[in-house]
């Protein structure tokens, strides 16, 4: 399942080999929400692996994105002790525009361009 989140870049980690085989690089986004009058801000943090190690290198910390990633959980034992971790990994990045990323509709049309209704359309008694 994939998820989205929209948030100002905060922090861009440096690239990391992990193994011969893995590496990944990290980064978080500062994401405010509003409740009750009350702002909240969490910080969420990111990874990005393998070939999309360089999704994050276009952008700037403080550039509003959108990250469409998924979440991952694994389970790693080592001398008997067992623990759990969760990732999101995060498979695409886009720069989203100032007003939260949607885009606004355009503007109507000047009244003196708008087309006359039709004549029968005219006749109507309401």
């Amino acid at each position: 399942m994939a998820f989205e989140l929209i948030g100002i870049l905060i922090h861009k980690g440096k690239m990391q080999q992990v193994s011969n085989k893995f590496r990944k690089r990290e980064f978080v986004i500062e994401k405010k929400q509003t409740n009750q009058n009350r702002e909240f801000v969490d910080y969420v943090k990111f990874q990005l692996t393998q070939d999309r190690c360089d999704l994050i290198e276009p952008f700037e910390i403080s550039d509003k994105i959108k990250i469409s990633f998924n979440i991952k959980g694994n389970r790693w034992e080592k001398d008997g002790n067992v623990n759990y971790f969760t990732n999101l990994d995060a498979w695409r990045i886009e720069k989203t525009e100032e007003n939260g990323g949607e885009i606004p509709p355009p503007p109507p049309p000047p009244e003196d361009d708008l087309p006359s209704p039709p004549e029968e359309l005219n006749d109507l008694p309401f």
